[in-house]
């Protein structure tokens, strides 16, 4: 695993699929909208389908909050997102990341040395982390930690 970044470093530059296949760079939100990017260790599990669907469930709060880009990050396949995604409504982008490049950049932990960790993290509109929350059981804590930093920012 790499360096963990920390608040106040810049957010390094990813380029992932969506559940769309269309694909996306973190740097193409910079300067429009903050950003809140969550990884999560996988698809159709209990507490990663409760968080994607609390993600959900909040995101008009988000985008009231500076129209805030929300952006979840797994190592599953674009059409294991794609399912994911379109069985739980969601409105927000799902990026596949199988060889965990993005998940290096950031330094994001495993659990044991094994299972994926849950990590948040609020980046402004200038690319700089804000905010960092990383809770393996505590999904809904989550949202409130991103929703606070929004607020703050």
């Amino acid at each position: 695993m790499g360096k963990s970044v920390k608040i106040g470093d810049l957010a390094p530059n990813f380029r992932l699929y969506s559940q769309t296949a269309q694909t996306v760079e973190l740097k193409d939100f910079i300067s429009t909208s903050s950003i809140v990017l969550f990884f999560y260790p996988k698809d159709n599990t209990i507490i990663c389908t409760k968080e994607v669907c609390h993600f959900r469930d909040n995101f008009d709060e988000f985008q009231k909050i500076d129209d805030a880009e929300v952006l979840g990050i797994s190592s599953d396949s674009v059409d294991l997102h794609k399912r994911f995604s379109e069985a739980n409504n969601l409105p927000f982008k799902l990026l596949s990341d199988p060889d965990e490049e993005a998940r290096k950049l950031y330094g994001v932990p495993k659990t044991l040395g094994i299972v994926p960790g849950r990590v948040t993290y609020v980046i402004d509109k200038q690319g700089v982390i804000r905010h960092i929350f990383s809770s393996q059981l505590n999904y809904k804590a989550h949202i409130k930690e991103a929703l606070s930093a929004l607020k703050s920012m």
